[in-house]
């Protein structure tokens, strides 16, 4: 059983973004453009690029990001083994950002009790 109709989420997401594309052509472009700049070198190659987009869609908790990324994935050769490797990472990374970031909670506190 999954969670979501991934593929037909992904359909309904491209019907949504064409219909945004109509309005407003310049952002979609502006998109475009800025997601074609990054493969230009291709120092890392699709797969890669595909592995570190879903870590940082786990990331920033994007579904769109997840369902477009992972037919992206797969069709250019990744694994479940990788993108199950790739997900750790993020999942490692949110771990340690949240980690990092509750010492500012500290910083806070003392800062309160100081006064």
């Amino acid at each position: 059983m999954s969670m979501l109709d991934w593929n037909g989420y992904r359909q309904q997401l491209n019907v949504r973004i064409g219909e945004i594309a109509k309005i407003s052509p310049d952002v979609i472009k502006g998109y475009q453009a800025l997601s074609a700049a990054g493969q230009k070198s291709d120092l890392l190659g699709a797969k890669t690029r595909e592995l570190i987009s879903l870590a940082v869609a786990v990331a920033i908790r994007c579904d769109g990001c997840i369902t477009v990324h992972t037919k992206a994935a797969v069709n250019h050769g990744a694994t479940r083994e990788e993108i199950v490797e790739a997900i750790g990472v993020a999942t490692a990374l949110n771990a340690g950002a949240g980690l990092v970031y509750s010492a500012r909670v500290l910083d806070a506190f003392e800062q309160t009790t100081a006064s």
